[in-house]
């Protein structure tokens, strides 16, 4: 079993940058790919940013792509978000999630084992 527990949230006005990490449990992290999800408040959970178990590999979607930097630290289990450049329709609840790392990359919230609780980003304009 892997725990996942997200930090970093919070206000920020257009054009700032928030750091969103996500500490996990366990001694074989390197052995999970992760992401980030967000869910808007009236829309469904969004898939956000992947990145393999030894960070090989990264995946954003078009709309944070240049602004948000997925990275990881495997010897802190931890992964993190770097949002830069934040825009009020980034306002959200920022997940993370993990599954076992099969070389694959994927976008659903149905191929993810672990999550997180989740951590409130809020931009104003």
């Amino acid at each position: 079993q892997v725990q996942l527990v997200e930090s970093g949230g919070g206000l920020v006005q257009a054009g700032g940058s928030l750091r969103l990490s996500c500490a996990a449990s366990g001694r074989t992290f390197s052995s999970y790919a992760m992401a980030w999800f967000r869910r808007a408040p009236g829309k469904e959970r969004e898939f956000v940013a992947f990145i393999s178990g030894r960070g090989g590999n990264t995946y954003n979607i078009d709309s944070v792509k240049g602004r948000f930097t997925i990275s990881r630290d495997n010897a802190r289990n931890t992964v993190f978000l770097q949002m830069n450049s934040l825009k009020p329709e980034d306002t959200a609840v920022y997940y993370c999630a993990g599954r076992t790392d099969d070389g694959q990359w994927y976008i659903y919230p149905r191929n993810y084992d672990y999550w997180g609780q989740g951590t409130q980003v809020t931009v104003s304009s």
